[in-house]
């Protein structure tokens, strides 16, 4: 089957870039989903024939996504993973939240949006994660454009901030025998001198693919954290309702069901959401 690069069908990106539409790209995300090769072909042949100058890669990836869910469910809950996180909305804090909910399953006690005192002055950490003798100092980058890069600047200022509380801490008896770490965690890329200055300075990066093979899509199935935001059968404004009663993942609603009381749904609208959280449970188990 040939690249449709050699027809040169211009698609826009989310980052409003014009480039040509490529099959392979296409099909290494639905690989990446665990789409198999029966139903690769059918997509990628289904949007090849369809496909038109101008189409969006959002539309594009909706098409796909529709096949996908009627041919293998769970691939794509996975393939539906990247576009859930741009969901989440603008303030960035229930990304913050999945962050917190992260380094908990690994193990740390975690608390979201604080003030703490540096050497110099005080400063805001999205997210403050604390072990037995580590802590983590963590800045969240969010952002609902999928083609955004998180520039040098940002690292930059992460580490004398961190240095700065660092500093401090090490001074104070609660943290003695205490090591740190400086984080910056995004849901999209860093450039590449955001990661050549971190390795230099030490500054520890997650991003949706990088580190490669342990990017935030690798720690999500690892740790069996989804977003609530992959539900089909919730609407966008009862999701924002479950955001602010500080329920971000789907683990967490499946957990504490009876706070859907309050949305009047129908008993079987409940069913199927049920169906759909246990559905999003197997995917750790069933790989």
């Amino acid at each position: 089957m040939e690249d449709m690069q050699s027809t040169e069908v211009l698609i826009k990106k989310a980052n409003g870039e014009i480039e040509a539409f490529s099959d392979i790209k296409l099909r290494h995300s639905l690989k990446n989903a665990g789409a198999n090769h029966k139903t690769q072909d059918e997509i990628v042949d289904d949007i090849q024939n369809w496909i038109y100058d101008g189409v969006t890669t959002k539309q594009i990836y909706k098409r796909a996504f529709s096949i996908l869910r009627k041919k293998q469910y769970l691939s794509s809950i996975r393939y539906k993973l990247k576009q859930s996180m741009l969901e989440l909305g603008p303030t960035g804090f229930p990304f913050e939240q999945i962050i917190g909910i992260i380094f908990e399953r690994q193990g740390y006690n975690s608390k979201v949006g604080q003030i703490v005192e540096g050497q110099c002055v005080s400063h805001e950490m999205d997210v403050i994660a604390t072990s037995e003798n580590h802590q983590c100092l963590v800045e969240c980058k969010y952002s609902t454009d999928q083609g955004k890069r998180v520039s040098i600047q940002t690292p930059l200022y992460v580490r004398s901030r961190v240095d700065d509380i660092i500093k401090l801490r090490q001074k104070m008896p609660e943290y003695k025998n205490f090591s740190f770490s400086g984080w910056v965690i995004t849901n999209t890329r860093f450039s590449d001198d955001s990661i050549k200055y971190a390795r230099c300075s030490g500054l520890k990066l997650l991003a949706w693919d990088y580190p490669e093979g342990r990017g935030l899509k690798n720690v999500f199935e690892e740790e069996n954290i989804f977003p609530i935001t992959l539900l089909n059968n919730l609407t966008i404004k009862q999701k924002q309702q479950l955001f602010e009663h500080g329920i971000v993942v789907c683990r967490q609603l499946l957990e504490n069901i009876e706070i859907l009381d309050k949305f009047q749904l129908s008993d079987r609208k409940i069913k199927s959401l049920q169906n759909e959280l246990k559905s999003i449970e197997r995917l750790t188990s069933d790989g």
